[in-house]
């Protein structure tokens, strides 16, 4: 019996095989090839675009960052844009900014534009986000930041040890790796794989990877497609997508403890401080103020207020050092600036972060400023009106009625 597996195939089939792998080829043409480039690059710059009509964004009273999308860098930059449409004075930097302690109605955004009388003042602030990746937020997503009046916080506690500075050798864990530099200046503490730096340098200038970001951050609970896709069978993707996005009022996870930091049992502290000289963070925050600077924005800075009262009596002459070096910088680069002095003791909730009582003072002691007075222009703050909502000392995370 003739064994057919090992007949050879006849030069027929063969060449019916081969005309038929011809036939579902398709070749094109040095032009077709550009033209398919042209498109491709194109989708990726319209398709986050289109998103935006699909999925707008209020910029309202008293909005900020949502918590939960303060690592989509793609969401702050639209933020951004959203934000310098009319006459408002932008808040720049972390939690103390943001308001790590307080609802949307109790940061210093909030008794600024109490004091003005209306929405001048808009929170850009992003939770946890260091000097060093400040730097890199301001200058690859807050392009549209120009032109503007600006207030920066400097806090201080930033350069309190070598690890919170990013000046440590030893492999560190931070907030935003992201945001920093992936290869110069080089970053000891930071040891990302080459991968991952150059996925985060990509990711800065294509926007459909950045709006790809957005949709796990924002829809995914910060999970891959993949991921989420396993660990929900029984769920439609898609269905993810007509969820709403997390309100500007929604607090940390887990919620923090609002409380005046003396009902907390904490203890007081000696930093150690790095001097600015050899400080990374302090590089990086002169660098945020150079930059946005350059791009025609009126800079104040709003130096701490950090929580004196925690520190030893050798932590408080390191930290009288280093505001009285940061002001003479401030002074010498002629930038208006202030260093108030420290709040009560109980309108502190932690090292760095006041009560929502304690962003009121801060508000009522800048308004008395004549630098601010002069910084602010036409837009000069006044005492609140009378019948104005007065804050808790430590805050609500309830959503409360408009005023």
């Amino acid at each position: 019996m003739k064994n057919e597996c090992l007949t050879p195939r006849e030069p027929s089939v063969e060449r019916g095989v081969d005309e038929s792998r011809a036939a579902a080829e398709m070749r094109l043409s040095p032009r077709q090839c550009c033209a398919a480039l042209v498109i491709t690059a194109a989708l990726f710059y319209v398709i986050p675009q289109a998103w935006e009509r699909i999925e707008p964004l209020q910029i309202g009273a008293g909005y900020r960052i949502p918590y939960r999308l303060g690592n989509d860098y793609w969401q702050y930059e639209r933020t951004c844009r959203a934000a310098v449409g009319g006459d408002q004075t932008l808040l720049v930097g972390d939690s103390v900014i943001w308001g790590h302690y307080v609802s949307t109605r109790g940061t210093l955004s909030h008794y600024l534009n109490e004091r003005a009388g209306s929405e001048r003042f808009v929170n850009l602030g992003v939770d946890g986000v260091h000097p060093a990746a400040m730097a890199g937020l301001v200058e690859y997503y807050g392009g549209a930041i120009r032109g503007r009046r600006v207030i920066v916080n400097c806090n201080l506690l930033w350069m309190s040890s070598p690890r919170h500075d990013l000046s440590a050798t030893k492999e560190a864990t931070f907030n935003h790796p992201a945001l920093v530099p992936q290869f110069s200046p080089w970053i000891s503490c930071y040891r990302a794989p080459l991968s991952q730096r150059v996925g985060a340098v990509v990711g800065r200038r294509v926007p459909l990877l950045g709006w790809a970001d957005h949709l796990r951050i924002a829809y995914f609970d910060s999970e891959d497609l993949a991921t989420w896709t396993l660990e929900r069978p029984y769920r439609n993707p898609l269905g993810g997508l007509s969820a709403a996005l997390p309100s500007p009022d929604e607090p940390p996870s887990p919620p923090p403890d609002a409380r005046p930091w003396t009902a907390k049992g904490i203890t007081r502290f000696t930093p150690d401080w790095v001097p600015l000289d050899e400080s990374l963070q302090w590089r990086f925050f002169q660098r945020t103020v150079r930059l946005l600077r350059e791009r025609g924005n009126q800079v104040f800075v709003v130096v701490g207020p950090f929580n004196e009262h925690m520190l030893t009596e050798a932590g408080l002459r390191g930290y009288a050092k280093q505001k009285h070096q940061v002001a003479e910088w401030l002074a010498g680069e002629g930038i208006p600036h202030y260093v108030p002095p420290a709040l009560e003791s109980d309108l502190y909730a932690d090292a760095s972060h006041p009560t929502a009582a304690g962003y009121a003072e801060l508000a009522r002691r800048l308004a008395e400023q004549p630098a601010f007075a002069e910084f602010c222009g036409e837009h000069r703050l006044r005492p609140p009106r009378v019948g104005v909502s007065r804050p808790a000392s430590g805050g609500s995370w309830t959503v409360p009625r408009a005023v």
